[in-house]
């Protein structure tokens, strides 16, 4: 099986090149580079990649405006964010507008082919750093300007209730087998269809949602 077609958009040439190297020693085929937001727009739609690694600061249409309109395509693929800043509001605005993920800049090469290649199979992927940023920030709300989620829970089941929320603190499915003791299998099927009923893209989604629904409170 080959590994995920890649697009790199950043306005740094440089940045660029270090990434395109650093994936092509992971396996990972880079397919085309954007120097903004739109031309990531354009260049996920001529070429198709399974992945786009997206700076959010960059001239023109930034990182979460391209995301939200390459997220609304048919078919999407998936979004890396990644940025030098660690800001709560990026944070947060990035998973809203469907990013799958959030990296600083500073990730390790072994740790940016890993991230790569976990999105691509259609989980989500947090630094530890930001996630708990990113619960931190929700004691507080979120930011006006973030777009809410909103999916009627009742839909759930009350073990899918349950498994919702360690979703949302962060937990994998092999910690929440643990905690709930299930085997994994059982808990993989419970996300399944927790995703299904509530049109759920990825993890990231499903943590915006715990919290946004009161699901899940930072310190709880």
């Amino acid at each position: 099986m080959s590994g995920p077609r890649v697009v790199i958009a950043d306005d740094q040439a440089f940045v660029r090149i270090g990434f395109r190297m650093i994936l092509k020693s992971g396996g990972i085929d880079v397919v085309g580079e954007a120097a903004d937001g739109a031309g990531a727009v354009t260049a996920v739609r001529d070429l198709q990649p399974d992945v786009v690694l997206m700076d959010i600061r960059m001239p023109g249409m930034d990182g979460l405006e391209a995301c939200r309109r390459i997220v609304r395509e048919p078919g999407a693929c998936r979004v890396l964010m990644l940025t030098t800043f660690d800001l709560d509001r990026y944070v947060y605005e990035a998973l809203a507008a469907g990013a799958s993920g959030f990296l600083l800049k500073d990730v390790t090469p072994e740790h940016l082919v890993a991230a790569v290649q976990l999105i691509e199979t259609g989980d989500a992927l947090l630094a530890p750093s930001i996630t708990r940023r990113l619960v931190e920030r929700f004691a507080s709300g979120a930011p006006a300007s973030a777009p809410a989620v909103h999916r009627d829970l009742t839909a759930l089941t009350p073990r899918e209730r349950e498994v919702l929320a360690l979703v949302g603190s962060g937990r994998s499915n092999s910690e929440i087998a643990a905690h709930l003791t299930l085997s994994e299998a059982t808990v993989k099927t419970h996300v399944a269809r927790i995703f299904a009923k509530l049109e759920l893209r990825d993890r990231a989604q499903a943590v915006v949602l715990a919290y946004e629904t009161g699901l899940v409170t930072p310190g709880a």
